[in-house]
Protein backbone atom coordinates (compact mmCIF):
# COMPACT_ATOMS: atom_id res chain seq x y z
CA UNK A 1 0.00 0.00 0.00
CA UNK A 2 1.23 3.66 -0.97
CA UNK A 3 0.21 5.92 2.00
CA UNK A 4 1.18 9.49 2.32
CA UNK A 5 2.49 11.69 5.09
CA UNK A 6 1.40 15.10 5.52
CA UNK A 7 2.44 17.98 7.95
CA UNK A 8 1.69 21.44 8.18
CA UNK A 9 2.17 24.28 11.04
CA UNK A 10 -0.92 25.89 11.10
CA UNK A 11 -4.24 25.00 9.99
CA UNK A 12 -4.43 27.91 7.43
CA UNK A 13 -1.58 26.15 5.29
CA UNK A 14 -2.45 24.19 2.15
CA UNK A 15 -1.69 20.50 2.54
CA UNK A 16 -2.43 19.89 -1.14
CA UNK A 17 0.68 20.47 -2.62
CA UNK A 18 2.88 18.43 -1.09
CA UNK A 19 1.50 14.96 -2.60
CA UNK A 20 0.03 16.93 -5.20
CA UNK A 21 -0.08 14.18 -8.36
CA UNK A 22 1.22 11.45 -6.38
CA UNK A 23 -0.80 8.76 -6.17
CA UNK A 24 -1.55 7.30 -2.62
CA UNK A 25 -4.52 4.86 -0.97
CA UNK A 26 -4.13 6.56 2.12
CA UNK A 27 -2.95 9.79 3.70
CA UNK A 28 -2.42 11.04 7.27
CA UNK A 29 -2.13 14.59 7.93
CA UNK A 30 -1.07 16.55 10.68
CA UNK A 31 -0.67 20.18 11.94
CA UNK A 32 1.52 20.60 13.97
CA UNK A 33 5.04 21.67 14.55
CA UNK A 34 7.57 20.00 13.35
CA UNK A 35 9.75 19.92 16.06
CA UNK A 36 7.08 18.00 17.97
CA UNK A 37 7.11 13.67 17.38
CA UNK A 38 4.22 13.48 19.81
CA UNK A 39 1.74 13.56 16.34
CA UNK A 40 -1.56 11.88 16.04
CA UNK A 41 -1.64 11.47 12.48
CA UNK A 42 1.83 10.59 12.93
CA UNK A 43 1.91 7.51 15.55
CA UNK A 44 -1.46 6.61 13.71
CA UNK A 45 0.78 6.47 10.09
CA UNK A 46 3.36 4.58 12.27
CA UNK A 47 1.05 1.81 13.75
CA UNK A 48 -0.62 1.44 10.36
CA UNK A 49 1.73 0.67 7.79
CA UNK A 50 3.07 -3.08 7.23
CA UNK A 51 5.86 -4.43 5.79
CA UNK A 52 5.91 -4.05 2.25
CA UNK A 53 4.22 -0.29 2.42
CA UNK A 54 5.61 2.89 0.86
CA UNK A 55 5.64 5.70 3.39
CA UNK A 56 5.79 8.92 0.61
CA UNK A 57 6.04 12.23 2.50
CA UNK A 58 6.88 15.62 0.57
CA UNK A 59 10.53 16.25 2.00
CA UNK A 60 12.53 15.31 5.42
CA UNK A 61 11.22 18.43 7.32
CA UNK A 62 7.74 17.47 7.12
CA UNK A 63 8.69 14.10 8.57
CA UNK A 64 10.73 15.42 11.45
CA UNK A 65 12.70 19.22 11.79
CA UNK A 66 15.74 18.04 13.83
CA UNK A 67 18.23 14.90 13.12
CA UNK A 68 17.52 12.52 15.86
CA UNK A 69 14.01 12.35 15.09
CA UNK A 70 14.23 12.33 11.83
CA UNK A 71 16.76 9.14 11.87
CA UNK A 72 14.60 7.24 14.32
CA UNK A 73 11.22 7.35 12.31
CA UNK A 74 13.12 6.28 9.09
CA UNK A 75 14.30 3.21 11.38
CA UNK A 76 11.64 2.24 12.92
CA UNK A 77 10.01 2.38 9.70
CA UNK A 78 12.37 0.79 7.88
CA UNK A 79 12.34 -1.72 10.47
CA UNK A 80 9.00 -2.84 10.16
CA UNK A 81 9.65 -3.61 6.01
CA UNK A 82 8.68 -0.19 4.99
CA UNK A 83 9.75 1.45 2.41
CA UNK A 84 9.78 5.48 2.65
CA UNK A 85 10.49 8.15 0.05
CA UNK A 86 10.78 11.60 0.20
CA UNK A 87 9.86 13.45 -2.98
CA UNK A 88 11.48 16.80 -2.62
CA UNK A 89 15.28 15.26 -2.14
CA UNK A 90 14.30 11.92 -4.38
CA UNK A 91 15.77 9.74 -1.58
CA UNK A 92 14.75 6.20 -0.87
CA UNK A 93 15.27 4.19 2.14
CA UNK A 94 14.37 0.63 2.67
CA UNK A 95 16.33 -0.36 5.46
CA UNK A 96 19.04 -2.30 3.34
CA UNK A 97 20.14 1.29 2.57
CA UNK A 98 24.00 1.85 1.11
CA UNK A 99 26.36 3.80 3.41
CA UNK A 100 26.01 6.82 0.87
CA UNK A 101 21.93 6.71 1.55
CA UNK A 102 22.33 7.01 4.93
CA UNK A 103 25.29 9.43 4.98
CA UNK A 104 22.51 11.62 2.69
CA UNK A 105 19.79 11.24 5.39
CA UNK A 106 22.07 12.41 8.41
CA UNK A 107 23.26 15.64 6.15
CA UNK A 108 19.63 16.17 4.46
CA UNK A 109 18.34 15.77 7.99
CA UNK A 110 21.28 18.27 9.56
CA UNK A 111 20.42 20.67 6.94
CA UNK A 112 16.36 20.68 7.51
CA UNK A 113 17.66 21.07 11.79
CA UNK A 114 19.83 24.12 10.84
CA UNK A 115 17.15 25.96 8.72
CA UNK A 116 14.76 25.40 11.41
CA UNK A 117 17.43 27.21 14.00
CA UNK A 118 18.12 29.68 11.63
CA UNK A 119 14.87 30.37 11.20
CA UNK A 120 13.67 30.86 14.68
CA UNK A 121 17.30 33.04 15.40
CA UNK A 122 15.90 35.66 12.35
CA UNK A 123 12.09 35.19 14.15
CA UNK A 124 14.06 36.25 17.61
CA UNK A 125 15.94 39.21 16.26
CA UNK A 126 13.15 40.74 13.92
CA UNK A 127 11.13 40.55 17.38
CA UNK A 128 13.75 42.24 18.82
CA UNK A 129 14.11 44.68 16.58
CA UNK A 130 10.35 45.71 16.40
CA UNK A 131 10.69 45.96 20.13
CA UNK A 132 13.47 48.73 19.71
CA UNK A 133 11.25 50.40 17.26
CA UNK A 134 8.40 50.42 19.39
CA UNK A 135 6.24 48.60 16.75
CA UNK A 136 6.04 45.01 18.73
CA UNK A 137 3.43 45.70 21.66
CA UNK A 138 3.43 41.40 21.85
CA UNK A 139 0.62 39.00 22.37
CA UNK A 140 -2.91 41.09 22.73
CA UNK A 141 -4.25 40.28 26.59
CA UNK A 142 -6.76 37.51 26.97
CA UNK A 143 -9.18 40.20 29.38
CA UNK A 144 -9.41 43.41 29.76
CA UNK A 145 -8.09 45.23 33.03
CA UNK A 146 -11.49 44.78 34.13
CA UNK A 147 -11.70 41.11 33.89
CA UNK A 148 -8.67 41.03 35.06
CA UNK A 149 -9.12 42.45 38.16
CA UNK A 150 -12.59 40.63 38.58
CA UNK A 151 -10.74 37.53 37.75
CA UNK A 152 -8.16 37.94 40.86
CA UNK A 153 -10.73 39.35 43.66
CA UNK A 154 -13.01 36.10 42.88
CA UNK A 155 -9.75 34.00 43.52
CA UNK A 156 -9.21 35.90 46.05
CA UNK A 157 -12.43 35.14 47.51
CA UNK A 158 -11.64 31.50 47.09
CA UNK A 159 -13.66 30.25 44.32
CA UNK A 160 -12.01 27.92 42.31
CA UNK A 161 -9.48 28.08 39.29
CA UNK A 162 -11.03 25.76 36.63
CA UNK A 163 -14.57 27.32 37.12
CA UNK A 164 -13.19 30.82 36.53
CA UNK A 165 -11.29 29.86 33.40
CA UNK A 166 -14.16 28.07 32.27
CA UNK A 167 -16.00 31.07 32.62
CA UNK A 168 -13.58 33.56 30.95
CA UNK A 169 -12.60 31.29 28.50
CA UNK A 170 -8.90 31.18 29.11
CA UNK A 171 -6.66 28.42 30.52
CA UNK A 172 -5.95 27.58 33.57
CA UNK A 173 -2.26 28.33 33.36
CA UNK A 174 -3.73 31.93 31.76
CA UNK A 175 -5.82 32.42 35.09
CA UNK A 176 -2.32 31.85 37.09
CA UNK A 177 -0.43 34.40 35.03
CA UNK A 178 -3.12 36.77 35.75
CA UNK A 179 -2.67 36.02 39.62
CA UNK A 180 1.28 35.95 39.53
CA UNK A 181 0.98 39.36 37.87
CA UNK A 182 -1.76 40.94 40.15
CA UNK A 183 0.77 39.57 43.05
CA UNK A 184 3.54 41.08 41.78
CA UNK A 185 1.98 44.35 41.05
CA UNK A 186 0.94 44.32 44.41
CA UNK A 187 4.32 43.64 46.05
CA UNK A 188 5.53 46.10 44.50
CA UNK A 189 2.83 48.36 43.67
Amino acid sequence: MRVGYVRVSSVDQNTVRQLDGIAVERTFTDTASGKDTARPRLDEMLAFVRDGDTVLVHSMDRLARNLDDLRRIVRTLTGKGVRVEFVKENLTFTGEDSPMATLLLSVMGAFAEFERALILERQREGIAAAKQRGVYTGRKPALTPEQARELCERAAAGERKSVLATEFGISRETVYSYLRAENTAGVTG
